[in-house]
């Protein structure tokens, strides 16, 4: 016999009830567990915190101790010398008794003795006299040895050549593209192949070449963005081309870098007092109280006013976005800055800002620019030396007058040809070159601008040429001079 329809509906609404109960029951536990995994989190991170802060109450304890014991190690150190000082005076009046004492009784055999030198003085006359021609004639004859030596102790006296700040020798940084377990098999994008140059402290050095050739990898790779295949990476006498973890992070206010996009580089979430003073913060440049004065002076010093403080990067021009990467870089007190195309982004009368603002703060911190760029005519102005790249390799390398006035690399002399001239009058000698570039992942054997050059002789396709010096630091990697 059927149950009544009041029935069924009571039971359906009775089971209603108990899942409801039930799921009720399951979200009361759910939260309960999630509640105590929460406690215990904030319980390890209250223990982690006390650990961490005992740490360093032990280390603070410890300097402490050792700057005690610095005192005390002076202080007897003082008190020896104050000891040995006071012994040398009684040391000294003692012996001067004694020689006044000698005096007093010598006196009588002085006198005596007078007598005697008088007779032997008449006696010894004519004797000085033919010492004295003789002593003449030697100190003639020895006047010539004396100048010899003075000239070799002015030689010994000159400084030595000043140390450069940055030595990269044989740099190379190799991307793999197909790996294989036989190393023969594995095929690498020759990005930087064997880059080697110095940069001397407060000096800039302009990198140009076309796009793709490795300028940017180059400088992303001194600075350890990326970790290199090869080479050296001198920087203050100190190898950092295999430095990891803490010691290189101590290293990092030292060079600093300023990208070519000043829109992608900073973060539209940060004001542009945090954006700068971000990292003065991680290495603990200045004092807590200390902070924002010295944010804003770094501001100041780049061209932006104290209220732009709280503004955020979407609220500048690009001009001044460029100026905020700028006091970005300088506010860790940096002794080489790598500037990535800095300008390339800006009109012409903001780049002659920008770039004077460069050369200013060069000659009042003394600082050092890697300048990449492919504006020849702003490379010229700031730079002191110039580097030439073709494919990953340094083609030419001297200083800026020499580069400019006697390009002797094909490859330097047709990337000019291509700069305009401002007069109507004037006739480019363009240099057409012919076919495309080679892939870094493949480059050609030998030299690897000779697919493309009208000077190519039968060596250069088969030797790769030797990057050499021919006078005056004007390094070329040519057959044409070899």
């Amino acid at each position: 016999m059927s149950k009544p329809k009041k029935e069924i509906q009571i039971d359906k609404q009775t089971d209603e009830i108990k899942q409801d109960a039930a799921l009720k029951e399951a979200e009361a536990s759910k939260q309960a567990v999630e509640k105590q995994a929460v406690a215990d989190k904030s319980a390890e991170e209250q223990q982690i915190q006390a650990a961490e802060e005992q740490v360093v109450a032990e280390k603070v304890s410890e300097e402490k101790a050792e700057s005690e014991q610095v005192v005390e190690t002076k202080a007897e150190s003082e008190q020896a010398a104050e000891a040995k000082a006071d012994e040398a005076v009684e040391a000294k009046a003692d012996g001067t008794v004694e020689q006044a004492e000698e005096a007093k009784n010598g006196e009588a055999g002085e006198q005596a003795a007078e007598a005697k030198a008088e007779q032997a003085a008449e006696a010894k006359e004519g004797e000085a006299g033919e010492q004295a021609a003789e002593a003449k004639e030697g100190e003639e004859g020895e006047v010539a040895p004396r100048v010899e030596q003075a000239d070799a102790a002015s030689e010994a006296e000159k400084p030595e050549e000043e140390t450069p700040l940055l030595r990269v020798i044989n740099l190379k940084e190799w991307f793999p593209i197909k790996q294989s377990f036989n190393k023969a098999k594995s095929v690498y994008l020759k990005a930087v192949d064997g880059v080697s140059f110095d940069l001397k402290q407060g000096k800039t050095i302009g990198i140009v070449g076309e796009s793709g050739c490795g300028k940017t990898t180059l400088g992303r790779t001194i600075l350890r963005l990326y970790t290199p295949t090869d080479g050296q990476i001198i920087f203050e006498g100190k190898h950092i081309e295999k430095l990891k973890g803490e010691e290189l992070r101590r290293m990092r206010p030292h060079f600093q870098m300023i990208f070519q996009d000043p829109y992608a580089s900073l973060s539209p979430r940060l004001t542009v007092g945090e954006i700068v003073g971000e990292a003065v913060k991680t290495h603990k440049i200045v004092p807590k109280e200390d902070y924002k004065d010295y944010v804003v002076d770094i501001m100041l010093k780049c061209g932006l006013q104290p209220h732009y403080f709280e503004r955020y990067p979407h609220e500048f021009s690009g001009g001044q976005r460029q100026r905020i990467c700028i006091a970005k870089a300088l506010a860790l007190k940096p002794k080489l800055v790598i500037c990535d195309e800095p300008v390339s982004a800006l009109d012409v009368s903001i780049q002659a800002q920008v770039i004077n603002l460069f050369k200013d703060l060069q000659e009042s911190d003394n600082l050092a620019y890697i300048f990449i760029s492919h504006d020849l005519s702003v490379v010229e102005h700031i730079s002191d030396e110039v580097g030439v790249m073709y494919l990953g390799n340094m083609v030419e390398f001297g200083s800026k007058e020499a580069i400019f006035s006697n390009p002797m690399h094909p490859y330097t002399e047709a990337l000019f040809s291509a700069v305009p001239i401002p007069d109507p009058d004037t006739k480019l000698k363009r240099i057409i070159l012919q076919g495309d570039i080679p892939s870094p992942a493949h480059p050609p054997k030998g030299c690897k601008f000779h697919t493309r050059c009208s000077k190519c002789m039968d060596i250069c396709s088969e030797v790769e040429p030797e990057f050499k010096d021919y006078g005056g630091g004007h390094f070329v990697a040519c057959h044409l001079y070899q």
